[in-house]
């Protein structure tokens, strides 16, 4: 009889697994508007010396970053914390993407623009969420799944408009520009790029605070697309973009003059294409781009 009134004894790992949950909850708790504050000031940091210095020394760091907010963003109870949080988490994946496929990472890149597509879902954003399945299309691009990017970007394309801010909708017109160049599709491509510049807004208004897009960049980007499909008319549009372009985006400064470089050696232009090569081969070293390097070699080549 006295045995039927002993308390029962709860398993250690039951205990064990009430106190990991009542942790991580905690630490949602101490997710609050402030903290997303900090992560983005950190990632905004990550950016700039990202563009200036290279990825191969801010890696790591980026994702620590995001494996961090990852870890404890269904742990958030606040719903519009949480939807801040996972903004901030697309921003971050993407970047690390970007920065994977510079480092000639392409599984890595896919996958951490998989995370980007899941986390905007997460904050139901459909903005974020074309962002970060465009930034798939480049992997696509680099893995010579040329069909594939087309489809991809022309999807996002047709999705987005009328749901996104004008800039990043003619961010995505440019994207589709480039695929359809890279699939040898001439004339659809430059009617993407046509539309890019059309839907180009007059100001930044603010709503695209991970987009690093203006006239000048998307210049470039149409003289990158004529570069691959092998138009003198590149050449034009590539100097000019190279007399205005700010110094500070060291890689695509290095972008830039392996196009140039492209379309010098397909024109015969042998000496011209020397000297842009040679600063790029100094930009890609300074940079740590494996992939821009292998653009290079594969000239030489």
């Amino acid at each position: 009889m006295t045995r039927l009134l002993e308390p029962a004894q709860v398993p250690v790992s039951s205990v064990s697994g009430d106190l990991e949950l009542q942790a991580r909850i905690a630490a949602g708790r101490n997710i609050d508007e402030r903290t997303v504050r900090l992560f983005h000031h950190q990632l905004d940091i990550t950016r700039v010396i990202d563009r200036r210095l290279g990825a191969p020394a801010l890696l790591g760091q980026l994702r620590a970053q995001i494996d961090q907010m990852d870890g404890v963003l269904d742990d958030v109870l606040d719903q519009p914390t949480q939807a801040d949080l996972a903004a901030v988490l697309v921003d971050a994946s993407a970047l690390a993407g970007w920065q994977s496929l510079d480092q000639g990472l392409t599984s890595d890149a896919w996958t951490y623009y998989n995370r980007a597509i899941r986390a905007a879902r997460h904050a139901q954003s459909p903005a974020l969420e074309a962002y970060a399945r465009a930034g798939q299309a480049v992997v696509l691009l680099d893995i010579g799944e040329t069909q594939a990017a087309v489809e991809l970007t022309a999807d996002v394309r047709t999705t987005a408009k009328g749901r996104v801010p004008d800039l990043l909708f003619s961010w995505l017109s440019a994207g589709y520009g480039e695929a359809c160049a890279a699939n040898g599709e001439h004339l659809r491509s430059m009617r993407a790029f046509d539309e890019a510049v059309r839907s180009m807004p007059a100001t930044d208004t603010g709503d695209t605070p991970y987009l690093v897009f203006d006239t000048t960049h998307l210049s470039r980007w149409r003289g990158n697309a004529l570069a691959r499909l092998g138009v003198r008319e590149a050449i034009g549009v590539l100097s000019d973009v190279l007399e205005q372009l700010d110094r500070s985006f060291a890689r695509a400064e290095t972008m830039l003059r392996v196009d140039l470089a492209q379309v010098f050696i397909a024109t015969g232009e042998k000496d011209a294409a020397a000297a842009h090569m040679e600063r790029a081969r100094l930009l890609a070293a300074q940079v740590g781009s494996v992939r821009q390097g292998k653009r290079l070699t594969a000239l030489v080549g």
